[in-house]
């Protein structure tokens, strides 16, 4: 039985960022803070890479408010078997005025062998926007996503949607 370490994930963040940007760009002040507002980014395959995954044997036990992201950091541990099971985030999106948004996620996935033999990863995840730091100090909000990996390349993709708000 493997289990997957995700030590460091490093996102492209460029389609995302601009989606958050749009949706944001027209947004602020008291009436930002007491709205919530839809969130919806697609990340096409490619677009997110594992820079690290260390495997492990382990027996038995398994844009916001106008701004663009320009890093998403984080850490995924998770207790796959076989490649499918259960996994916890926690990212860091920095923003391109370096205020940054705090998130922690649970995700669920699948992994299944084709007729050629090779193995796809499918995902689902729920992500919550915990807090954040200058603009977005009080920001909540859910994230629901579902997408695939490939663990072979290293590469994901996802489509994912939600919605967020500014707590006072």
């Amino acid at each position: 039985m493997l289990s997957v370490f995700q030590s460091r994930l490093q996102c492209a963040a460029g389609g995302l960022a601009v989606l958050m940007a749009a949706c944001l760009a027209f947004s602020s002040g008291e009436a930002f803070a007491q709205q919530k507002h839809k969130f919806s980014f697609k990340a096409p395959p490619g677009t997110t890479k594992f820079t690290q995954t260390h495997l492990m044997e382990v027996g038995e036990a398994p844009v916001y408010d106008g701004l663009k992201v320009v890093e998403a950091r984080g850490v995924l541990v998770s207790d796959y078997v076989d490649g499918s099971g259960n996994a916890m985030t926690y990212t860091v999106n920095t923003m391109e005025n370096g205020d940054k948004i705090f998130t922690r996620g649970t995700v669920m996935a699948l992994t299944s062998i084709g007729s050629d033999g090779a193995r796809r990863t499918s995902f689902t995840s729920v992500v919550a926007l915990t807090g954040g730091t200058g603009k977005f100090i009080g920001i909540r909000g859910t994230l629901r996503g579902s997408g695939f990996s490939d663990m072979k390349s290293g590469t994901s993709g996802t489509q994912t949607e939600g919605e967020y708000w500014l707590e006072k």
